[in-house]
């Protein structure tokens, strides 16, 4: 049986939006250190990092599932890879008809591109 501690990460809101100062200006908070592990946590996986990046690189802003989904896993696994991403609050989601629509949530990227920022002086 190992010693390690289980760590719950936060399920993000759509809405919420991180914020943090650069990493070489200020020390992250505790809030927004264990909000942006979820993030970084979540991209640390190569499916989820390329269903993320279709999302966010596709034409209008948004991707359907069924435009996304070719990534070399099961259909499931897909689904399970996007709910991970829509839990850390990286992508919001939308159904219309039969079919699921990705954005990347607002202000994400902008986030964690200024948290990894060397902070100019």
């Amino acid at each position: 049986m190992s010693n390690l501690e289980v760590i719950e990460l936060p399920v993000l809101e759509p809405e919420a939006v991180p914020c943090c100062t650069p990493l070489t200006e200020a020390p992250l908070s505790e809030e927004d250190s264990v909000t942006m592990a979820a993030m970084f946590k979540a991209l640390s996986d190569p499916v989820r990092l390329r269903l993320f990046s279709r999302v966010a690189s596709h034409e209008g802003g948004e991707a359907c599932v069924c435009d996304i989904q070719d990534v070399g896993v099961s259909q499931p696994t897909v689904s399970h890879h996007l709910k991970k991403l829509r839990e850390a609050g990286l992508l919001t989601s939308e159904r219309r008809g039969t079919w699921v629509y990705y954005r990347v949530a607002p202000n994400t990227l902008a986030a964690m591109a200024t948290m990894l920022t060397a902070a100019t002086r």
